[in-house]
Formats: C-alpha cells, structure tokens, sequence
C-alpha cells in the first residue's frame, strides 16, 4: 500500500483529504504544521508528499527546501496545496522543486486524478533498466541520472521529462503532447508548469543545458549531436 503523508494545518482540510485517499486505496499520514511535516518526511519517507504553503513553524516553501536538500527525500514527489492561486506562488514552488500544485478550493476527484498522475510518474519507464544518450545515462530501475558519469539529482518528473526527450533525439516534441504524457494533463492551461520544469531541468544540467532547444510554437527537442 501506497503511502502519502499531508501537511496541512486545516484539520477539516487534512481529514477530507485523508479520507478520500485511504477510500482510494492509499495509506495515509497526516501532520498540521511545517516542522513536524518535515520531520515526518524525512523518518518514514512517503511514495508521496501533499504539502500546503501556509503552515504553522516551517512554511511550505521552507519545508520543500529541505526535502530536495535531503537524500531520503530529494526525489519524492511533491503536491503543492495552497488557498494562493496567483501564478507567482505556483512558480515559486515549482522552481522549489514541486511536481503539480492544487489550489484550494479543490474537489476530491481531482486531488485523487492528481495523486495518481504523479505516483504514475514516479514508476520505472518501460523497457530496457538503462538508456545512455551523449554524456547522459538513466538508471530507469532507481530513477538515478548520470551526467558525465556524475550524479545530478532529478525529481521522477524531470528525470521522466528528459529521458522522453532524449529517447527521441532531434524531434521537436509539441508542449502539448509532453504535458498530457508527462504530466497526464489534458489542456495547455498548465503550460506554465513545464516551462518552468524545464528552466529548473537545464539549471542541473549546467554545462549540458543547451543540449535541451526551445522549439518557437512547437515545444522543445533534445538536439541529436
């Protein structure tokens, strides 16, 4: 059984949420301030974290900083809840190193279409255990990624993004196709979330991030030499 911890300092809120994820099938944790959320995360390492920005002690974004900063949890996927729905919060915490966010208020059905995107996303890709393009190599097994044979830490969602792109090297993929196959979206309404995935990605490939081309009114290709 899958485990989620929330983070949310509304108890209405946190139970309404618990309950239609355990209804679902999925264990859950619950925590109401940002401290002990953080704490939580980092002992019993969850399949997923549901995490609102306006908490108690640690805020949202504090607690996010810390989990990407940790090994136990740098990978761990990441929903972001929050009561803001202005665009700059939304950035801000996906440049921090969240997945998806949901703004309040929400309906449970698409906090449980969301969960399970994300999850989707944090399974092995299909096929051979490795993929190895130009100085890059993806352990598809552990969803660890070497760049010139070094690590560089990727959330299951750049990791999936990249070796998408990079499995199909010189073809421009339509920013549409990526968000409903990456992200499960259906619209382009959400196309802000993979610019801003993508500005994240090429900061952690450094010296490798022109490898990654913005295609004008198409998407963006990995170039193939």
């Amino acid at each position: 059984m899958q485990r989620i911890l929330i983070v949310e300092d509304e108890v209405d809120i946190a139970e309404l949420i618990s309950f239609n994820l355990t209804r679902a099938g999925y264990e859950t944790l619950v925590c109401h301030d940002g401290t002990t959320g953080l704490q939580t995360g980092l002992k019993e390492s969850p399949e997923l974290i549901i995490l609102d920005l306006m908490l108690p002690g640690h805020d949202g974004f504090a607690v996010l900083k810390e989990l990407r900063r940790d090994n136990r949890t740098s990978d761990t996927p990441v929903i972001m809840l929050t009561a803001k729905a202005q665009t700059e919060d939304r950035i801000r915490g996906l440049e921090a190193g969240a997945d998806d966010y949901l703004t309040k208020p929400f309906s449970p059905k698409e906090l449980l279409l969301r969960v399970q995107s994300v999850l989707r996303r944090s399974e092995a890709p299909p096929g051979a255990a490795e993929f190895s393009f130009g100085p890059f190599r993806f352990d598809k097994n552990n969803f660890k990624f070497y760049a010139d044979g070094e690590p560089v830490n990727l959330t299951s969602t750049e990791f999936k993004l990249l070796l998408y792109l990079c499995e199909r090297p010189g073809k421009a993929q339509d920013r549409n196709d990526l968000l409903r196959i990456i992200w499960g979206y259906s619209t382009e309404v959400h196309s802000r979330t993979l610019d801003t995935h993508m500005k994240r990605l090429r900061q952690k490939l450094e010296r490798h991030a022109d490898l990654v081309e913005t295609v004008r009114g198409v998407g963006y290709l990995v170039r193939a030499s």
